[in-house]
């Protein structure tokens, strides 16, 4: 009996450590997001947002622990619009964030939403989204969920909400709107498990319709 006890001792302690590393922030490293060159083109259309983040810094960096990985590269991408206007739903997904024609998939006009499924329940720490970048606008209404429901009925979690008058229904929040450039937005999640990724917008301040390049989503399995 003595003999097991420590062989299943021996067996715990690795788990445990490991844990702690994953939770302890100060040990987290940037997962180095490779950013697309800037392409601006034409007049800025100006962004009249209550809710705007004028600080002009873009953020550069998304720390992680050691080992997580874009766990949307090439996954199904699906979207309250199954017949995008311009590209395809699987180039969400594809691991180009380049800001060029032909790189962005463009969907109807108002409230619409695409999901990203992993395939299995992983930690996230982080996702990276860049709606179109070319011209320079804000996406209205953003919001980011979580869940291991694929219908996003049940054990949803907002990790990002700038609905600052909760026009979309899923709650009002507190987070900004950001003029699009080629540093997309940086969202933290901190480690939360959930299977599925869900981003909302409703139009942009250039016109009614909602654009995505690229989501990437960091963690582990």
């Amino acid at each position: 009996m003595k003999n097991s006890f420590i062989v299943a001792s021996a067996l715990i302690i690795p788990i445990l450590v490991a844990t702690a590393q994953d939770t302890d922030k100060s040990k987290w490293k940037d997962v180095g997001i490779d950013f697309p060159k800037p392409m601006f083109v034409g007049t800025p259309v100006a962004a009249k947002l209550p809710n705007l983040d004028k600080s002009k810094k873009p953020r550069l960096v998304l720390k992680a622990p050691e080992g997580a990985e874009n766990l949307a590269l090439d996954m199904e991408v699906t979207s309250s619009d199954p017949e995008p206007i311009i590209g395809d739903l699987e180039m969400i997904c594809d691991g180009d964030r380049d800001g060029a024609d032909g790189s962005y998939t463009e969907l109807g006009p108002g409230k619409q939403w695409v999901q990203v499924d992993l395939e299995e329940e992983g930690t996230i720490y982080g996702i990276v989204v860049w709606h179109f970048h070319k011209n320079a606008r804000a996406y209205i209404d953003v919001v980011a969920q979580i869940s291991n429901d694929p219908e996003f009925k049940t054990g949803v979690t907002n990790v990002f909400n700038n609905d600052h008058d909760n026009s979309s229904g899923t709650g009002a929040g507190k987070d900004l709107a950001w003029i699009e450039t080629n540093h997309g937005r940086i969202l933290d999640v901190g480690g939360k498990k959930a299977r599925y990724v869900r981003l909302l917008s409703n139009g942009n301040t250039a016109n009614e319709m909602n654009h995505y390049v690229e989501i990437e989503v960091y963690g582990t399995r």
